[in-house]
């Protein structure tokens, strides 16, 4: 479980990274700094007042802005002059912890080092990927395997949850009887369905495990199960509501959730590879 959320964390934080290069693209001119306004002819400099100056690298500006306008902040001079105040208190409350000696604390390193790592695992992790691209033909093929999956119906399905196959079979009798179904799955210990009357809404066979599915691609309009279904959650009464046609996303639809699927293998395969070669 660690491991794939690992993987997950990593895939899931290369689109911020990946990001950048865009905004390197951006036009010059929007990358210019806004002219400062005219100083007062009265009112000599104060040279002495920190106020005005800048305390950080300009590459860190420059980071910083790229980082926001990838985000989809505006590029504007409210947010560039939003972008010095904080660089400008960062470097301000560094400076006090340090006299502190804060960064020679134990727990404080580790962390500052961890975080660092992180930079630079992410950062590796995105060049990686960016020199191994998922072909498109990759991603059909992936798109066709889940649309067979999927099937070609939906199915609006209800059903009963008991823990033993007698009440199964007493739910069924009263059915039998012409007791509604909506006010017997009162009985149901499917706490998120009960309260509609079992409903399960719209899904595709692919959406439940095989004994619940087959029952349920066998049934009628109006029918439920006359026999109890069981699965590893229980015991199951079943009846269909209705079908329809399923409406399967079109390929361009879902291809970056596709991309970030393959990409989340590729990372485990280089993992395990990576953990394989140094005898981990």
């Amino acid at each position: 479980m660690q491991r794939n959320n690992l993987i997950l964390a990593l895939v899931a934080t290369l689109s911020g990274v990946m990001a950048v290069p865009a905004v390197q693209a951006q036009d010059a001119k929007s990358k210019a700094a806004p002219a400062a306004p005219a100083k007062a002819a009265a009112a000599p400099a104060d040279t002495t007042a920190p106020k005005g100056k800048d305390l950080y690298p300009p590459a860190y500006y420059d980071f910083m802005l790229k980082q926001r306008t990838a985000q989809g902040q505006p590029d504007s001079p409210e947010m560039r002059s939003a972008v010095r105040d904080e660089l400008n208190t960062r470097e301000l409350l560094v400076r006090e912890a340090k006299k502190k000696g804060m960064d020679k604390d134990p727990a404080v390193k580790n962390e500052m080092d961890l975080t660092s790592q992180t930079v630079l695992v992410r950062a590796y992790m995105a060049d990686y990927l960016k020199s191994h691209p998922i072909p498109d033909a990759q991603l059909r093929k992936e798109y066709d395997t889940i649309k067979a999956q999927l099937g070609d119906k939906e199915y609006k399905v209800r059903h009963i949850l008991v823990d033993k196959e007698d009440e199964a079979k007493d739910i069924i009798a009263s059915l039998q009887k012409g007791e509604k179904f909506e006010k017997l799955a009162e009985r149901s210990k499917d706490t998120g369905s009960k309260a509609n009357g079992g409903d399960l809404d719209w899904n595709a066979p692919a959406n439940f495990v095989k004994p619940f599915s087959d029952a349920m691609t066998n049934l009628q309009k109006g029918k439920y199960t006359t026999t109890p279904v069981q699965t590893q959650f229980g015991w199951h009464v079943i009846m269909l509501d209705d079908t329809r046609e399923a409406k399967v996303p079109s390929f361009d639809e879902v291809k970056p959730q596709l991309s970030q699927r393959l990409q989340g293998q590729v990372v485990e395969t280089y993992l395990k590879d990576l953990r394989a070669k140094n005898g981990y």
